[in-house]
């Protein structure tokens, strides 16, 4: 005999929804329940409703439902196709933000910054996840002193999860963690974003105040899957004050902000903005040019997180896999803990004055936002 909701809701807890990999209750899919002494009937959302997945979906619930009250319940289950701002909510619904870090071109640290920033939230006690994106120049797992983690993977709810790693209050997954050392990742754009998805939406990542994904240098495919997969809190650039940088910056900033992208700004680094010998800390060089980012952000209405300086200590911690953000009271720390404190700032506000980034859709070949 059926007493509760609570009993139904336990029996339709082995019944996934196949593209967003979790059991329909804990998503919070199910609605209008109803029940008698001999008949059970509840809506249930899903991502994809086709008729042959609908079909599928009805007979998972009947099943799971059968199983636990015996043959003799009647059971009616009415499957509806879940909205996209809904779907987009429900794709990782333990993490509260999601933030990418970019640069327009390679070589201005932005691996450096994301994996500081990630360890500098965490030290706030905050709850913090990294995905090393850069599928082809994975260096996550060097700066985080994981180069041999071996995923092991976890079952939660009939599904195999990757278990990241973690370091420094930080959970880790890069795909350098399934290559070799010295084995080059030669993929074509297919197979590095179904790879990327994996590591996103496969990992038993809990819950987390903070995603940080570190993509690839430029604007392509990884971008784009990311757009469409995910619906941003915003993004990070980096960049350095050189013109060839700041000119490459301004395009990744310009693909963000298209009408048909829309995903927030957070904020911009300029990183490397000076030199300083370790023996002369009073002088700066400006190696690469004077206030080139702080300039950008300026004239594109950008908030500039920080500068952070051209240090010798940021590379060899890089280097040794502890990153610069733990050099307690040094100007290293001070630098990345400010650039922090702008983060969560920008995050808060862009959180209270705008609404949830959409996920992007391609139609044609051409980005097009869901309504």
């Amino acid at each position: 005999m059926i007493r509760s909701n609570d009993e139904i809701f336990d029996a339709l807890k082995s019944v996934l929804e196949p593209d967003l990999g979790k059991d329909i209750i804990t998503l919070g899919l199910v609605s209008d329940v109803k029940f008698s002494e001999n008949s059970i009937s509840f809506s249930v959302q899903m991502k994809n409703a086709a008729m042959h997945a609908r079909k599928r979906m009805e007979d998972a619930c009947a099943f799971a439902v059968e199983r636990k009250f015996g043959k003799d319940i009647t059971v009616e289950v009415n499957v509806q196709a879940l909205k996209k701002s809904e779907a987009a909510q429900s794709i990782l619904p333990n993490v509260k933000n999601t933030i990418a870090i970019v640069s327009g071109k390679g070589g201005v640290g932005k691996s450096t910054i994301a994996a500081n920033t990630a360890v500098g939230l965490a030290k706030k006690g905050f709850k913090v996840g990294i995905v090393d994106a850069d599928i082809y120049g994975p260096s996550i797992p060097m700066m985080f002193d994981v180069l041999h983690y071996k995923p092991l993977s976890r079952q939660v709810n009939n599904k195999q999860y990757i278990v990241p790693a973690e370091n420094y209050g930080v959970k880790i997954l890069s795909i350098g963690f399934f290559a070799e050392l010295d084995q080059a990742v030669v993929w074509r754009g297919p197979m590095a974003v179904k790879a990327l998805k994996q590591l996103i939406f496969d990992a038993d990542w809990g819950e987390l105040d903070y995603l940080i994904i570190d993509t690839p240098p430029g604007t392509g495919d990884v971008h784009l899957s990311i757009v469409q997969s995910l619906p941003l809190t915003g993004a990070v650039v980096v960049t350095t004050p050189q013109s060839v940088a700041l000119a490459d910056a301004k395009k990744a900033i310009a693909m963000f902000k298209m009408d048909n992208i829309n995903v927030p700004i957070i904020g911009l680094v300029e990183n490397m903005s000076w030199f300083t010998p370790k023996n002369h800390l009073d002088e700066k060089y400006f190696i690469f040019g004077e206030n080139g980012g702080e300039n950008l952000s300026k004239s594109l209405d950008i908030s500039l997180l920080g500068k952070i300086p051209l240090v010798q200590s940021i590379r060899q911690s890089g280097d040794a896999g502890r990153p610069a953000v733990l050099q307690q009271e040094t100007v290293v720390e001070k630098y990345y803990d400010n650039l922090c404190d702008e983060l969560m700032k920008n995050i808060d506000q862009r959180n209270a004055n705008l609404e949830g980034t959409k996920v992007v859709e391609v139609e044609y070949g051409e980005p097009k936002c869901s309504k």
